[in-house]
């Protein structure tokens, strides 16, 4: 077989796995962006929805969003929502300005905000809603956005 007819064989065959390993942008519902403007949320890996969460495993989150807001600091907030009620998740840098952000953040400003999510082992199998703030210096969302996802043992 010719090199360059090899090359495009290659590249097709490449291509059409791709998508299955790409993470795709989740449906979240915005819960509050009172000081930015989310463009995208992707959790990986999370192939649908609800996002299967295996305990064990851990996560990369990566929200991009539009600051309407000069601030010095960022922090993450994240809690598990089970029937109303917001329990803490413990997330292992809370502070966003250590998470991809460049701080101080500047009013209509992009930034991709980049952490991980851990799921602890002693997590209970479960179905929740994980809610993900990221806030001002003043406490005040930037934003947050829901997700629904499933814990497992895979």
């Amino acid at each position: 077989m010719a090199p360059g007819l090899m090359t495009i064989l290659l590249t097709f065959i490449t291509a059409s796995y791709v998508p299955s390993i790409i993470s795709e942008p989740l449906n979240y519902k915005d819960c509050g962006s009172d000081h930015g403007k989310i463009i995208q949320v992707d959790v990986s890996p999370c192939p649908k929805q609800p996002c299967p969460l295996v305990r064990g495993g851990t996560y990369t989150v990566n929200a991009t969003f539009i600051s309407s807001v000069d601030t010095t600091k960022t922090t993450a907030v994240v809690h598990g929502i089970l029937g109303g009620v917001p329990i803490p998740f413990s997330i292992p840098e809370p502070d966003g300005c250590k998470s991809g952000i460049s701080c101080p953040l500047k009013t209509g400003q992009t930034y991709s905000y980049l952490t991980k999510l851990p799921i602890k082992t002693i997590y209970p199998c479960i179905s929740l809603v994980v809610e993900w703030k990221l806030e001002d210096d003043e406490n005040k969302n930037i934003f947050c956005w829901h997700i629904p996802v499933k814990i497992s043992d895979g």
